[in-house]
């Protein structure tokens, strides 16, 4: 053997072997491109079922905000009527209620002749009861001061 054939033989040895590892690799990518496909195939299998229930849950959701809206602007119309009807009210009873609750506080005032008194005698050392005190602005006048103050109206 010449030194040409051995070199022949090494390069066909060399070609067999990364033919061979050539032919291992694309058998593993194959494997690897059937496992991806089933994967892709699982996934899309249970995508669209739920796909389609997000979509019955959107639609749902879309007739429920329906109709809270619908119910929400009943709402709003109601408020707007007992509105307008306590407006009306007030505006009708309102005024003439004020007049005949005056004029019957000065019929009661007319026929007694002389200013009410206090509840506990025009004393303010009654037996049994608490000095009254007036409140003022979020303070607490003392009744000998409230006295002083009744005295001077009295006097105008």
């Amino acid at each position: 053997m010449s030194g040409g054939e051995v070199a022949g033989i090494l390069v066909a040895v060399f070609w067999a072997i990364l033919v061979a590892f050539l032919a291992v690799a694309l058998a593993r990518l194959a494997q690897t491109l059937k496992a991806t496909t089933k994967l892709v195939a699982d996934v899309t299998d249970q995508a669209v079922p739920l796909l389609a229930d997000a979509s019955a849950a959107v639609r749902s959701a879309q007739t429920q905000i329906d109709r809270v809206d619908a119910i929400a602007s009943d709402v709003q119309e109601v408020t707007s009527n007992a509105s307008a009807l306590s407006t009306t009210v007030a505006s009708t009873f309102g005024g003439p209620l004020v007049k005949v609750a005056a004029f019957g506080y000065g019929v009661r005032r007319a026929i007694t002749g002389r200013r009410p008194e206090p509840a506990d005698g025009g004393r303010e050392d009654a037996p049994g009861k608490a000095p009254r005190r007036t409140v003022i602005v979020g303070r607490t006048v003392p009744s000998a001061r409230r006295g002083k103050r009744n005295t001077r109206e009295k006097r105008d």
